[in-house]
């Protein structure tokens, strides 16, 4: 079992960038795949990006994609999100989660292990 913890969320300028940081705790991190998803009150949770165990194969939602960049490190038990060219509608609480990809047709990401969530708001 993992217990990710997220970090590096906070205020940036539209255009701006930010990179978030999620360690989960236990020793089978490089086991899983790790998931990205966003929230805004009274919305449902979207995903954002996703990334296998061995970091080969990535896949993000169209709305982040060319803006976001997920990688893993697995010696440091961290999964990144970097995020570019930020947008006022990125604003919202991102979780990461540890889990598996189901592939059918394509590919989808199952979150079994959830963080917190930490705040990122872009400013017009």
């Amino acid at each position: 079992q993992v217990q990710p913890v997220e970090s590096g969320g906070g205020l940036v300028q539209a255009g701006g960038s930010l990179r978030l940081s999620c360690a989960p705790s236990g020793r089978t991190f490089g086991l899983y795949a790790m998931g990205w998803f966003r929230q805004v009150p009274g919305k449902e949770r979207e995903f954002v990006a996703a990334i296998d165990w061995s970091g080969s194969n990535t896949y993000y939602a169209d709305s982040v994609k060319g803006r976001f960049t997920i990688s893993r490190n697995n010696a440091k038990n961290t999964v990144y999100l970097q995020m570019n060219s930020l947008k006022p509608e990125d604003t919202a609480i991102y979780y990461c989660a540890a889990g598996r990809s189901v592939y059918t047709g394509g590919p989808t990401f199952i979150g079994d292990y959830w963080g917190q969530g930490t705040q990122v708001t872009v400013s017009s």
